[in-house]
């Protein structure tokens, strides 16, 4: 009987870690970005739907989730586990061209990893397909200024700190992130309510082979929609040399960046594509997670 003890404690600690490990992953319940109509919004798009295929491509062996039609964004806040919690918080923008959301792939995941390393994940379901008649970002550009006001404003409820927000976005979502990182001073839409008069300004900003970040890629221009100066948040940047968007969009966006004197750190990798989230291949370029965490802790993001 007195073997039978020590193995049922065993069971017991199992069974709580386990208990404790479902917990961290599981998100809260979605908020609605706008407390209305989101600005702007009349044209009924039909039911968000998930219009993956199969036959459309896998990345590292799994499906992927493309969200279309979005039309009432939201956010869904990840919690890390209370002894891991560093007090950061990242909005993640998924990326799918303006057209589709790569809600997995470049969201759910992505916010998972972050509570690995003590960070409260924000997953931005922002607005697509691109608004006829408007900039392809206008819409989600909108949707993020007030996500972050709206993430500062409830830092205290959140257990966040409101000086350690930052936007990490993919692809489309890159852009998006960077738009929002350079065009904080004035909002996109008309200001509605108490939250509108907190910050809008991400604390710091992640590019993951962010897209659309260059104008003309001959003379090294970036896109005109990027105002960037030096109250421009501190960045990270991840490229390959392959990337089908082209390379020259993250190393002119960092040559710019580091003529105003942003702190800004860019890893460039020979191969990798496009696409590849932080799901695990051969490439090296798929190790970008370990560099992210280690310039976050540098820079004393990650600290308790």
């Amino acid at each position: 009987m007195r073997t039978l003890f020590p193995l049922l404690s065993v069971i017991a600690t199992a069974l709580l870690t386990c208990l404790a490990t479902h917990a961290q992953t599981t998100p809260d319940a979605p908020i609605k970005v706008w407390p209305q109509t989101a600005p702007g919004e009349k044209k009924d798009l039909g039911k968000e739907i998930d219009q993956t295929t199969a036959n459309d491509g896998l990345v590292a062996g799994k499906r992927v989730i493309r969200l279309k039609n979005v039309t009432a964004p939201t956010i869904t806040v990840y919690h890390p586990a209370k002894d891991k919690d560093t007090g950061a918080a990242v909005i993640v923008c998924p990326g799918g061209g303006y057209h589709i959301l790569a809600m997995d792939l470049e969201g759910t995941e992505i916010c998972e990893w972050l509570n690995s390393i003590g960070v409260t994940g924000i997953l931005l379901k922002y607005r697509v397909p691109i608004r006829e008649g408007q900039e392809r970002y206008l819409a989600p550009l909108q949707d993020a200024q007030r996500t972050v006001s709206l993430v500062r404003s409830h830092a205290k409820e959140w257990g966040i700190d409101p000086q350690r927000i930052g936007i990490m976005g993919f692809s489309a979502g890159g852009h998006l992130s960077a738009t929002t990182s350079t065009r904080f001073e004035q909002r996109a839409y008309t200001a509605i309510d108490d939250i509108d008069k907190t910050s809008c300004r991400p604390d710091f900003t992640l590019l993951i082979y962010p897209a659309y970040l260059t104008g003309d890629k001959t003379t090294g221009e970036t896109a005109p929609e990027l105002t960037i100066t030096s109250n421009t948040p501190p960045t990270f940047i991840v490229q390959t040399e392959d990337d089908v968007v082209k390379v020259e969009t993250g190393l002119f966006y960092y040559l710019a960046l580091k003529k105003a004197g942003v702190p800004t750190e860019m890893h460039l990798y020979p191969e990798g594509g496009h696409g590849y989230g932080l799901r695990k291949t051969e490439k090296t370029v798929t190790t970008w997670p370990a560099r992210a965490e280690e310039w976050m802790q540098s820079r004393g993001i990650l600290k308790k």
